[in-house]
């Protein structure tokens, strides 16, 4: 039986579409009332249409396009002021009509939206040919609607609590079906929509993007057009690149590839080329692919950083009025709850799970950077919902690594700038490339030479230059066998492309000071003269100016960086070395533009959160000179056996000081001698002063 469709689905999918068609073709209410379910309701009769359209498959190219427009439009930046997904708006609109509890301002009117952004969350699945994400939907809608006429008829005005009750009752009910198809699209090849799309496409036109259901722009067709002109040579150099990070990676961690089945491959739409050759490559390792959107919901996180396969994002803003819509339900049922769903997902497809192989992940960069306008309406964790958040992360983490074990899978990221990135796309692109393909070899044994001059040392101090306030002191385990132990992983070209840094887990005692960045961005967020304080190796406080309000910045940061924690501890301490990409970063004026994974090798950096070796730190590492790498632990992870709820944090965020702003780099000795690594923004530990040979290029 399909986890999509039954018998049963196919009735109620026919009763619901009837009388939602009822309710478009009359108007049974006042005007917002009528407005508010006309607009809805011909969104999901739209989907309807495509979701029959895609089974019957009788949509011509034509009709995608502009179906594409058509489902997309309401949220666009053009007409969200007078959307009802806005929060601000719905709270206008809605202001005195509903039934509200005095301590409940503006709920009602954050719930309305809610539900208008969750009926959205069926887009992809209609365009998938899957009903029962559809079904749900259109059966809530029903509800609402049911709930006001009820009300107005009987002349009195909705209530809010039966509004929250049936958007709590909805998420809990489906939660197990939505956690089996989730768990479903994460390793079963056999949901092959996206590969069927790719493997049977002209990929040199671009219509074929239109047939995802993701948002559409010329930025996409772009990408296609550029890459569809590509030499095929090119092509497959890229695709060897990306595919073969993911192989080393399992290779240098000494796991075990031929074991595993699948791998998930993530990308932007545009670069289907690219992709139908390395799938092609992880084939031939014996990996099945396995390719899923990046969608939001009520069950699944609104996020700024897509997971999945994506097209571009319609409006951030939405994504942000958005993020914390369970705020409006989260209770520790709901979340015991999810967690149930999710552990029963993973249990029926345990076997498909512990033969996933780990994400191989594209992404792109370039897009204008975004801060979002401040929203006093739309919903906000409560300091208990906060705690909540944290634990059903923490706890999902958890399963996710019983029935995907840490130790056993592997990842790999490589990046590529958009057409959005200006006039210069094609050259960027073709640098970024080079960057991406830099000789490893090279920089293993420069980083090699850094590497031995840090074992010796017993912590690092870094101090800023010009305005910069860093001054901060990095705590180093210690060795006991230097001839055969190491402090800092050589890291070159495999699960993070491109090539170089070389980085470890500090010990987080002794660990204090702070970091100073006059401009940051973090997840494609903005951060301005951003101060994180530590203390032993936590973050004891920090401040930014992005608002003139004090309060916001705090929210702002704690939210988007510290995830609703209190504080983090600083998982990775590392020195990037890619001069090449920051040359060309300054070169053609894209720093507020690199994704961090490029931006992380320009410069020092420090991650907020877990380690780099998070659930996998009893799996022996070694660098190419044979020496273990012993610096997989800290104070926190190493409670992972006795105490695992409080030994992961469930995020990494890496914080990079450019060069640039640096006064020097030492490695400090234990006897308080230091040798110098960097000093000025230039490398002189010697064997390393090849690395500046970028700068002279500027």
């Amino acid at each position: 039986m399909s986890i999509f469709e039954t018998e049963d689905y196919q009735e109620r999918y026919a009763l619901a579409k009837e009388r939602i068609s009822e309710i478009a073709d009359q108007n049974e209410m006042d005007a917002v009332w009528g407005d508010y379910f006309l607009r809805n309701g011909s969104l999901l009769l739209r989907l309807c249409q495509i979701y029959e359209g895609v089974k019957a498959e009788c949509i011509s190219d034509g009709e995608y396009r502009l179906l594409n427009q058509k489902v997309y439009e309401d949220i666009l930046p053009e007409n969200y002021e007078h959307s009802f997904c806005n929060p601000t708006y719905c709270v206008q609109k809605f202001a005195g009509l509903l039934v509200e509890k005095p301590d409940e301002a503006n709920v009602g009117g954050q719930l309305l939206a809610a539900y208008s952004a969750e009926f959205r969350g069926a887009i992809g699945a209609s365009y998938r040919g899957e009903l029962l994400p559809l079904l749900i939907r259109m059966e809530l809608f029903l509800g609402l609607f049911s709930l006001v006429r009820d009300a107005l008829t009987e002349n009195r005005q909705p209530e809010v609590t039966y509004l929250r009750e049936q958007l709590y009752w909805y998420v809990s009910d489906y939660a197990e079906d939505m956690s089996e198809i989730r768990v479903a699209e994460m390793v079963d090849p056999a949901l092959d929509f996206a590969s069927k799309i790719i493997e049977g496409n002209d990929l040199s036109k671009t219509d074929y993007l239109y047939k995802y259901g993701a948002y559409i722009t010329r930025t996409e067709e772009e990408i296609a057009t550029f890459i569809a002109s590509m030499e095929e040579e090119k092509v497959e150099c890229i695709a060897s690149t990306f595919s073969e990070g993911y192989r080393i990676g399992f290779e240098l961690t000494g796991k075990d590839l031929s074991k595993k089945t699948t791998v998930n491959v993530r990308y932007p739409l545009g670069f289907e080329r690219i992709i139908k050759a390395s799938m092609k490559k992880f084939e031939d390792m014996g990996l099945k692919n396995v390719l899923y959107a990046s969608e939001h919901s009520l069950f699944r996180k609104y996020m700024a950083s897509p997971v999945g396969y994506f097209g571009a994002i319609p409006n951030k803003q939405f994504i942000d009025d958005h993020k914390e819509d369970d705020a409006l339900l989260l209770d520790g049922q709901l979340v015991t709850r999810k967690l149930e769903c999710l552990e029963k997902a993973f249990e029926t497809y345990k076997e498909q799970a512990r033969g996933h192989a780990g994400p191989a992940v594209m992404e792109l960069f370039g897009e204008e950077p975004f801060s979002p306008i401040t929203c006093q309406e739309k919903p906000a964790y409560s300091d208990e919902q906060q705690k909540l958040t944290v634990r059903l992360a923490g706890k999902s983490g958890q399963l996710t690594n019983t029935y995907i074990p840490g130790e056993e899978r592997s990842f790999t990221i490589i990046a590529f700038p958009s057409p959005a990135i200006g006039k210069d796309f094609a050259e960027i692109f073709a640098e970024t490339v080079k960057i991406n393909t830099l000789d490893y070899m090279k920089y293993r044994q420069i980083q090699q030479t850094m590497i031995d001059a840090l074992d010796a040392a017993a912590a690092v101090h870094l101090k800023g230059a010009d305005g910069n306030d860093t001054d901060i002191t990095v705590s180093l385990i210690e060795t006991k066998d230097a001839a055969k132990e190491t402090k800092f992983e050589n890291c070159v070209a495999d699960v993070n492309i491109p090539v170089g840094e070389v980085f470890t887990s500090p010990v987080l005692k002794g660990t204090t000071g702070t970091i100073h960045v006059s401009r940051v961005f973090l997840n494609e967020l903005e951060y301005k003269n951003l101060h994180v304080h530590l203390v032993d190796g936590f973050v004891s406080s920090y401040a930014l100016s992005n608002f003139d309000d004090e309060a916001v910045c705090q929210k702002y940061f704690k939210d988007n960086v510290l995830y609703h924690h209190d504080t983090l501890p600083v998982g990775e301490f590392a020195i990037g070395t890619n001069t090449a990409a920051y040359v060309m970063a300054r070169k053609y004026g894209i720093e507020s533009r690199l994704p961090i994974l490029i931006a992380e090798k320009t410069g020092p950096h420090f991650a907020l959160g877990d380690t780099c070796y998070s659930h996998a730190e009893d799996v022996k590492v070694y660098n190419p000179d044979g020496k273990e790498i012993i610096a997989r632990d800290n104070e926190v992870s190493s409670r992972r056996k006795d105490d695992p709820e409080n030994a992961y944090y469930n995020c990494h965020t890496d914080i990079t000081i450019p060069y640039d702003e640096l006064a020097y780099i030492d490695a400090v000795h234990a006897d308080g001698s230091s040798v110098r690594i960097l000093e000025n923004g230039r490398f002189v530990l010697p064997g390393t002063e090849a690395l500046n040979d970028a700068f002279n290029e500027e």
